[in-house]
């Protein structure tokens, strides 16, 4: 009886088709300018970091890792600090004068980013949704990964050499952190890669990465979501004022899940003139990308997959209070019409402090 050659998993060739771009294009790529989204969160450095090992150390290619805004988040700074990752702030000039860019988790035509428009872009490596045709050499989307630290971990394992373990941490952080500890994880090869890879990491490390301390400032700002949370049916809803970094808008959306009743939690936060705007849904099938960006004015300002969405728009560095409260209004206006809620009976309430009704608008 002949036995069964298992089929390459998706993931699978995703990694040999990265391998071989890179491994047809080599010294021609160098140097390679790495671009993360701005604000980059735990996939976003570690796919990039992995990209840059396997750049350097394996093809020899000129290789450096380059961001926008801040790495603000507690976890995100250790995660940084521990495993040493060469990441810097980018410069425009570099952006101009570097032939070759490589966009991880994130796309040429998302508002997220410092990618110059209209510029062609040598690789892009995505989980999320498109809003255009790709303007690349290399593009692989794959919207069913659970996170891009899966495409690059599949790579990384698919060269079959000793992985860094400072490089299977971040990728094991990385999946971790984009598909809530697996459970968003929707197809086997997403368990499988998981699975091989973390028998390369630094357990203790991760463990450290995972649990930092925290400031004063965190724990401000966790209260300040609590004290300003109003529920509506199932969706709790939270307007932070000004925060210390933007990052905090998807922690504490991901915090308001937790409560019992609600089934969609809906963050904002003010910072350096943008309204930073965090969705996360317990639906599964719920397409709550397309939900934000239908609550937007611009459709282009936000993204996400699966049960997460987040996005930005400018209201401006020096507007007023009252320009602030239109703006986050209006943006839950948007977002309760598209999800068939009326306003004109509704009532908001505080599902933690208060239990005296109250409408939404200050």
């Amino acid at each position: 009886m002949k036995k069964q050659m298992n089929k390459p998993t998706l993931s699978l060739l995703a990694g040999h088709r990265i391998i071989r771009f890179l491994s047809k294009k080599r010294k021609s790529l160098s140097p390679l300018l790495i671009l993360t989204h701005d604000f980059p969160d735990p996939d976003a450095l570690a796919s990039a970091f992995a990209l840059h090992f396997i750049a350097e150390r394996v093809f020899g290619i000129e290789a450096r890792i380059v961001y926008g805004g801040i790495v603000g988040r507690m976890e995100n700074r250790e995660m940084v600090r521990l495993l040493k990752i060469p990441l810097r702030k980018v410069k425009k000039s570099e952006l101009r004068k570097h032939p070759n860019i490589a966009l991880l988790d994130t796309q040429p035509d998302f508002e997220n980013n410092q990618f110059p428009k209209n510029r062609h872009a040598t690789m892009v490596i995505d989980q999320h949704e498109s809003i255009g045709e790709q303007n690349a050499d290399f593009s692989l989307i794959d919207t069913e990964c659970g996170a891009t630290s899966v495409l690059l971990a599949q790579a990384i394992l698919s060269l079959k050499i000793d992985v860094p373990q400072k490089i299977a941490t971040a990728l094991v952080y990385g999946i971790l952190s984009d598909t809530m500890d697996l459970y968003r994880a929707k197809r086997p090869d997403v368990i499988e890669t998981y699975l091989e890879i973390i028998q390369h990491c630094d357990l203790k490390a991760l463990a450290r990465i995972q649990n930092p301390t925290r400031s004063k400032l965190f724990f401000s700002t966790v209260g300040r979501g609590i004290q300003n949370a109003v529920i509506c049916k199932n969706i709790l809803m939270s307007h932070l004022g000004f925060v210390s970094t933007p990052d905090v808008v998807s922690q504490i959306a991901e915090f308001l899940m937790t409560y019992e009743r609600a089934r969609w939690s809906l963050c904002t936060g003010r910072y350096n003139g943008k309204l930073h705007v965090s969705l996360r849904t317990a639906q599964p099938n719920a397409q709550s990308s397309e939900i934000l960006r239908d609550s937007l004015e611009r459709r282009s300002d936000a993204g996400g997959h699966g049960t997460i969405a987040g996005g930005s728009f400018k209201v401006g560095i020096r507007a007023s209070l009252k320009t602030w409260q239109e703006a986050e209004n209006n943006l839950v206006v948007r977002f309760l019409k598209r999800l068939r809620i009326g306003l004109k009976r509704q009532i908001f309430s505080r599902p933690f402090l208060e239990r005296n009704p109250e409408k939404l608008s200050s």
